[in-house]
């Protein structure tokens, strides 16, 4: 018999000084039976730093070809990939190729997983977005997961604040361009 996914709840009071986004966010995840709750975790303070029109969590596990969250405008047009964890060059070019805009967000170790793509032919590499989150932000919210869970995020300098009640996480997220390929490193 297959196991079924599991709906985690998440009530987010979003504060994006760096982009000047201030929203009230009631996300629905479901959570694959193959996927880590790193994976979760990640996936949902992904969507906090990218909320914008038409952001939506798409099938992701259950549909291989498909991104961890999308950005659609309202003829379904496809904006943006947004990827979460590591993915091979391979998926980074396919991407590139599907849309004008590629984001990784890793929770992996940024330094080695970026290394590894230095030098992959990836269409459009230099315009790939790539951005590391903080392990140690990551393990302390999965320390803390709940199927419904209520906390404030704020993203100021590139520093993520997210309050648990009367408790405080803080991590970074580092932006990255690919060495040798248009970007800094």
């Amino acid at each position: 018999m297959a196991l079924g996914s599991v709906v985690h709840v998440f009530n987010v009071q979003l504060s994006h000084v760096d982009r000047g986004v201030y929203e009230s966010l009631e996300l629905r995840v479901a959570r694959h039976p193959s996927e880590t709750e790193e994976f979760l975790c990640a996936r949902v303070l992904a969507y906090g730093l990218e909320v914008r029109a038409g952001l939506a969590f798409s099938k992701g596990l259950a549909e291989a070809d498909q991104p961890a969250l999308e950005v659609l405008d309202l003829t379904g047009t496809l904006l943006a990939w947004i990827e979460v964890g590591a993915p091979d060059a391979a998926r980074l070019h396919r991407a590139s190729k599907a849309a004008p805009r590629v984001a990784v967000y890793t929770h992996h170790d940024a330094g080695r997983y970026w290394a590894s793509l230095a030098g992959a032919r990836i269409h459009n590499a230099e315009s790939l977005e790539l951005y590391g989150l903080d392990r140690a932000l990551v393990r302390s919210l999965v320390a803390r997961l709940e199927r419904r869970m209520a906390f404030d995020l704020s993203v100021t300098d590139g520093v993520l604040y997210l309050t648990l009640g009367a408790e405080l996480l803080t991590g970074t997220v580092t932006a990255h361009r690919l060495a040798g390929q248009g970007g800094r490193a």
